[in-house]
């Protein structure tokens, strides 16, 4: 989860900060790509993906943050987009900086916050698709733990050993659930406004 949290805020912020910045044809089809992306359900979009590739903790890692980087490009486009007219940024073109400077020195820094608690959020979501691929046999393969492959090997013996899969399914609520509550909390302390989650 974490590193496809991690892959998938990178490209997203990439993505949203070139988009949001430079504005005009090039925001336009930038964000027309994250809408197409966003028409097909991420599930959907990763089964596929992952059926056609060979699964492997890396290649499932990777996939993950091919389908989740959307909500990511938005949300620091629209961040940014309402950042690039502000008093410092115009200070900063009459002052010669180069729009690279201006993206990554100026704008990109105070938007770290909801950077953040997307990230975090990010995570959850990415733990619970790991599990439902895994789950369907197209995720990370046994020998190699998730909770996914344990909950999805676990169906054979649930008259018997009902903990077998209560456990891993108890890993997976405790885990969305706590990355859910930290991005909450986040979001309150970095005053994040909720309109923009």
């Amino acid at each position: 989860g974490f590193f496809a949290m991690v892959l998938s805020t990178l490209v997203g912020t990439l993505v949203g900060v070139i988009a949001g910045y430079r504005g005009g044809w090039v925001g336009a089809v930038l964000m027309r790509v994250v809408d197409g992306f966003l028409a097909f359900p991420s599930i959907f979009l990763l089964l596929a993906l992952a059926a056609a590739l060979r699964p492997s903790p890396l290649m499932v890692t990777v996939l993950i943050a091919v389908t989740s980087w959307m909500q990511v490009a938005r949300i620091v486009e629209a961040e940014v987009r309402s950042l690039r007219e502000r008093e410092f940024v115009l200070a900063g073109r009459m002052l010669g900086l180069s729009g690279t400077h201006l993206m990554f020195r100026e704008i990109l820094p105070n938007a770290v916050g909801p950077i953040i608690v997307t990230a975090t959020l990010t995570v959850a979501h990415a733990i619970l698709l790991e599990a439902y691929i895994s789950f369907l046999g197209y995720g990370i393969q046994p020998p190699v733990p998730s909770w996914g492959n344990m909950l999805q090997g676990a169906q054979q013996y649930l008259g018997n050993a009902p903990w077998l899969a209560i456990v891993p399914g108890a890993m997976i609520t405790i885990a969305v659930t706590s990355f859910n509550f930290i991005g909450d909390g986040l979001r309150d302390a970095l005053d994040v406004r909720g309109d923009q989650i």
